[in-house]
This record gives structure tokens, C-alpha cells and sequence, in this order.
């Protein structure tokens, strides 16, 4: 090779080098984020899956008012190769316009859509949190639609409440066969000790137990996990799932009974899981909460709020409720939490804060950034 050409080929080098570098782009938490057709993203609520190395984000369309907090439209669907540039891939699942009847149909409540790929099977599998129309929050149900392309369109096989005459691992012989007054005040220290103690679980044992606020995650040896709030969202619930991620084993446990936690996120770091959620205010937010175990299904230990930062920040998450945490492709071990910044009275207009990860003391913690971007995983 000549002097000349080996000098040409490095200035080419170098020049590609330093585009990488001008394109590498901000996350800014809280502001209006564009997609590829410079729209706002409109995917809240969400998951994310990693698939051939590209980032799949799912999550509810909204639509304007009060009204766009009910599914009118489905679950939306982005990919994305470096977490900010997004391209609309369409609407992954659609609800049914022409009979009032089906579970999905327009109307309902569809929340926290996520999706996890099966490896045996080759299907992409879409678990949510469901409200039949015109009930409230009533039904308390989770819904499955499968595909066999991550985009889609996903087709809805059922919803239910899971684990219908099935007891927790962590139930004892004496809660099994306790009796209960379900008038009684749950409020009052004798009825927040039943609660405690199973009170629901009994209540709602031939039904199958409600599930609310949820997410999924896939363990490093596939087994698959679906936690959710259950327990008139006094108690997270860790239900195994099949090997084909669409059914419910039976085997699930009770996490932190009647601290009423929703909004879960899952993670695992150095063979711990950590788990992300919030109290229940409705659509205010409040302190941000984590725990961690070594097994998945428990013991779980109480690590407190996991937001540094003022007063404000701390006791409101930034302004969010977590919804995911994200591993970042090629940075391993790190993580970026994901949070929605609700706007109940215009559903559409809610916007997503994004923050990395941290870690004081073996703890996840997040801070405030107004911008940041993924060379922050590099420091």
C-alpha cells in the first residue's frame, strides 16, 4: 500500500469517526421527543425488547383529553439501533371497532403493554394490563396477543386473572385456611393485618387473583416471569410463566404484602434482581421505591427510594412513574431507567424521562440530568 493511499484511507477513517461522534444525539428527559415522521413518540407505559440488535419500544397510544386514556387506538410500536432516533413501525395491536363485546374492544383500558421473544417457539408474546369497557378498574385483568414478527400485528388470544385456584409459594397451611369478615374496614389496623395476612388472596383464589400495573422478564436460563399488582394493588405478585410464555404454571409468590406498590421494573445486575416501583397516588407521582433478592421469587429486600436530588425530585421521581429499565446494547451492566410523566387531562401530551442508572453501594440509584447521551456509559 502507498504512502498516499494508507494516508487517504485514515483522513476517510477519521472523518467517519468523527460523523459517529456529531450524530451521537441527547436524551432530553421531559420534553417533546420526535420520531421519524417528527411526531411525538406515543408509546406510554412501555416495554422495550432487544431483538437483532435493535430496540423495540411498545407502549399505549394515546389520543387528546381525558378521553385518550382509554385505548381508542392500541399499542404502538418503535424500533430504534442507538435508543434515540425512533422510526414508527405502525400499531402493533389494534382494539376492535365493531364488537362492543370483545375484550379489547374500543374503549377498554389497555396498559403496560410488553413484549418478550420465545426462543422455542419463535413467537413474539404481548402480555398488558386490561380493563373491560365501561367497568372502571374492575376487572383487574392481564391479556395475551402473540405474533410472529416483532412489529406485528400481534393477534389478542385471551384475558384472565391468573393463578384461578392456585396458592402462593409463600402461603402457609394457617393462611390457607383462614376465615375472613370481607366487610371488614381495610383501613383499620385489624383490616390492614388481613390483608396482610391473605385476605384477598382468598377472596379472589377461584377467580384468579386481579393484576393490574405490570411488566415481564426473561431470566439468563429463558424462564419467563410476569409481575404485576395485585390484591387491590396492595401486594406485587411474581408469576412463573410457561415455556411457551403464554399460560401461567401456577407457581407465583407474594411480594411486600399491602405496601401497595405499582408501576414494577425488573432488572437483574451481577446475578441480583432489582426491582423498581412506586406508591399508588393515581396519575401524581410520588417517591420511587426499590428492592432486591437473589432469586426472583423471593426473599425481597427493601432498598428505599432510589431518585438523588432535591426535595422535589426525590419525592416525585422526577416528575414520573417507572415503567422499564433498559440494558444498554454493547455497555453491559448498565441500565437506563424509564419513567412516564402522566398528563391525565390530555393523554397524548404525556412525555417520557429516561435517566441513567447508577450505583451507590451496591444500590441502583438515578439522578437528575436535563440532557444526557450514551457516552455516559462510557465514563
Amino acid at each position: 500500500m502507498s504512502k498516499k493511499l494508507y494516508i487517504c484511507i485514515f483522513a476517510l477513517l477519521s472523518l467517519m469517526a468523527c460523523g459517529a461522534e456529531q450524530e451521537l444525539k441527547s436524551i432530553i428527559p421531559g420534553e417533546i421527543w420526535p420520531d421519524n415522521n417528527g411526531e411525538h413518540i406515543n408509546a406510554h407505559g412501555g416495554g422495550f425488547l432487544v431483538y437483532n440488535d435493535t430496540y423495540y419500544w411498545f407502549g399505549e397510544h394515546k389520543t387528546a383529553g381525558k378521553a385518550g386514556n382509554r385505548a381508542n387506538v392500541g399499542v404502538s410500536c418503535y424500533s430504534s439501533k442507538n435508543l434515540t432516533d425512533w422510526t414508527n413501525e405502525g400499531i402493533a395491536l389494534r382494539v376492535v371497532e365493531d364488537n362492543p363485546q370483545h375484550d379489547i374492544t374500543i374503549g377498554c383500558v389497555l396498559e403496560r403493554p410488553k413484549v418478550i421473544y420465545n426462543e422455542k417457539t419463535g413467537k413474539f408474546v404481548m402480555w398488558f394490563h386490561l380493563e373491560l369497557k365501561d367497568q372502571g378498574y374492575a376487572a383487574a385483568r392481564t391479556a395475551l396477543a402473540v405474533a410472529d414478527k416483532v412489529t406485528g400485528p400481534y393477534t389478542f388470544v385471551k384475558s384472565l386473572r391468573p393463578n384461578a385456584g392456585q396458592w402462593p409459594l409463600n402461603f402457609t397451611e394457617e393462611q390457607k385456611n383462614a376465615t375472613y369478615d370481607y366487610s371488614i374496614n381495610r383501613w383499620n389496623n385489624e383490616g390492614r393485618a388481613a390483608v396482610i395476612n391473605g385476605m384477598f388472596v382468598m377472596r379472589d383464589f377461584e377467580g384468579g387473583q386481579m393484576s393490574r400495573d405490570m411488566t415481564l422478564f426473561v431470566d439468563d436460563d429463558g424462564k419467563a416471569y410476569h409481575i404485576a399488582s395485585a390484591e387491590d394493588n396492595g401486594t406485587i405478585h411474581i408469576r412463573e410463566l410457561t415455556d411457551d410464555y403464554q399460560d401461567f404454571t401456577g407457581r407465583y409468590v407474594r411480594v411486600f404484602p399491602d405496601k401497595r406498590n405499582e408501576a414494577p421494573a425488573i432488572f437483574k445486575h451481577n446475578n441480583k434482581y432489582y426491582m423498581f416501583s412506586s406508591g399508588c397516588t393515581g396519575w401524581k407521582p410520588n417517591p420511587g421505591r426499590s428492592a432486591v433478592a437473589d432469586d426472583i421469587m423471593g426473599e425481597w429486600t427493601e432498598l428505599g427510594n432510589f431518585c438523588r436530588g432535591t426535595d422535589k425530585e426525590v419525592k416525585t421521581t422526577f416528575g414520573s412513574q417507572s415503567t422499564y429499565v433498559i440494558p444498554v446494547i454493547g455497555e453491559e451492566g448498565q441500565f437506563i431507567y424509564c419513567g412516564d410523566r402522566w398528563r391525565p387531562n390530555n393523554a397524548i401530551d404525556g412525555r417520557y424521562i429516561w435517566l441513567p442508572i447508577t450505583w451507590e453501594d451496591e444500590k441502583p440509584v438515578v439522578k437528575w440530568y436535563s440532557q444526557w447521551d450514551l457516552s455516559f456509559f462510557e465514563k
